[in-house]
C-alpha cells in the first residue's frame, strides 16, 4: 500500500499588522488586558481587495515553488475554510484557477479550527485509496471579515492567513517504515456544537471562552497522547507540537499535559492571532522556514475548535 508524506509548506498572512494598542482605539481594551487573556500582541487583517482566495493562493505557491513543483503536476485541491467568499465557485476551484491548473480535482472542507489537519488526512486518505498521486491542503481564513470589530472578547482574537502544504505519494509510507503522515484521529462533540459559531446575516464570529477553555484544556490532552500513540511516536520523541493557534492560555497547559518535553512549541498565535484553519500549517511553515524543526523530525499536529470538533496526526516534517 502506497502511503504519503508532506514535502513542502507554504504560508501567507496580509501585511497590515493590527497591534493591541490599535485595538484599544477602536474598543474597550488594552495590551496589557488581551495578553494576560490570550496571549496575542498582534494580528495580520486584510483590506476588501485581499480576498481569501488570494491569501490561499499566495501559500499555494509558495509551498509548490518549495516542492519543485508545477501547478500542473497537482491533481488534487483541497481548501479548508469557514470563510469562504460564495458557496460556488468553491474556494478550492478559485485556488486552481488562480494558479492555471489543469483538471485537478477540487473540494472545500468546513471544520473551522481543526479544518487542515482534516483536509490533510483526507488528502492522505486519496492517496493511499489511488484516487490522487500529488495534493495541495491549504488552510486559509479571513477571519477578520466575521469578526464583531465592537467586541472586545472575541475581536482581539481574531487574525487572516493561509497555509498549504503539497502532499505526494510515499511508496514507502505503506511499508514498515515510519509513515509520512500517520493515522488521524479525529471525532467532535455535537452537543456542545455551538460553543463555538460562525453565523447570523452577516455572519459573525462568537464563542463561549470558558466552556472551549475547560473542553480544550482537560478532554484534549489524552486525545492527542493517543494520536501519538496511533504514529508509533512516544510523546517524549517529537521534535515539533503544532496545535491550533487559538490561545496562548490553551496551548501551553495542553502540550504540557501531552509529555512533549522535549518539542518545539508552535505558538503562532502571538504574532498572527487565531487564523483559524490556516493556523497549523502557517505555524510549521514558520518553524520549519527559521529552521527550529529539523527534516524528519516528527511533529504532532493538532487541530480544535469549531464544531467543538478535532482532528491530529503526527507527520514527518520536510
Amino acid at each position: 500500500m502506497t502511503g504519503s508524506r508532506v514535502v513542502a509548506l507554504g504560508h501567507y498572512q496580509p501585511a497590515r499588522v493590527l497591534t493591541n494598542d490599535d485595538l484599544a482605539a477602536m474598543v474597550d481594551t488594552s495590551d496589557e488586558w488581551i495578553t494576560s487573556r490570550v496571549g496575542i500582541r498582534t494580528r495580520h487583517v486584510g483590506g476588501p481587495d485581499e480576498p481569501v482566495d488570494e491569501l490561499a493562493a499566495h501559500a499555494a505557491a509558495k509551498a509548490l515553488a518549495t516542492a519543485g513543483l508545477l501547478p500542473a503536476d497537482i491533481d488534487l485541491v483541497l481548501v479548508a475554510t469557514s470563510t469562504a467568499i460564495d458557496r460556488s465557485p468553491s474556494m478550492s476551484a478559485r485556488v486552481a484557477a488562480r494558479l492555471g491548473m489543469g483538471s485537478p480535482a477540487v473540494m472545500d472542507i468546513n471544520v473551522v479550527c481543526s479544518g487542515f489537519t482534516h483536509a490533510l488526512a483526507t488528502a492522505d486518505h486519496a492517496i493511499r485509496a489511488g484516487a490522487a498521486t500529488r495534493a495541495l491542503v491549504i488552510g486559509a481564513d479571513k477571519m477578520g471579515d466575521v469578526a464583531d470589530w465592537t467586541d472586545r472578547s472575541s475581536c482581539v482574537l481574531l487574525g487572516d492567513g493561509a497555509g498549504a502544504a503539497v502532499v505526494v505519494a510515499d511508496p514507502q509510507g505503506g511499508g514498515d517504515a515510519a509513515p509520512g503522515i500517520g493515522p488521524v484521529l479525529w471525532g467532535s462533540v455535537p452537543e456542545m456544537g455551538r460553543a463555538v459559531r460562525i453565523e447570523g446575516t452577516p455572519p459573525r464570529f462568537a464563542q463561549e471562552g470558558q466552556s472551549v477553555y475547560r473542553w480544550a484544556t482537560t478532554q484534549l490532552p489524552p486525545i492527542a497522547r493517543e494520536v501519538c500513540e496511533r504514529a508509533g511516536v512516544a510523546p517524549e520523541d517529537l521534535g515539533a507540537v503544532v496545535l491550533h493557534q487559538a490561545n496562548l492560555r490553551i496551548i501551553e497547559p495542553v502540550a504540557k499535559k501531552i509529555g512533549a518535553v522535549n518539542a518545539v512549541i508552535a505558538r503562532d498565535v502571538v504574532d498572527s492571532g487565531n487564523t483559524s484553519a490556516a493556523s497549523i500549517p502557517m505555524a510549521l511553515s514558520k518553524l520549519i522556514e527559521r529552521g527550529e524543526v529539523e527534516s524528519g523530525a516528527p511533529a504532532l499536529l493538532f487541530g480544535f475548535g469549531g464544531n467543538l470538533s478535532y482532528a491530529g496526526q503526527v507527520i514527518l516534517c520536510p
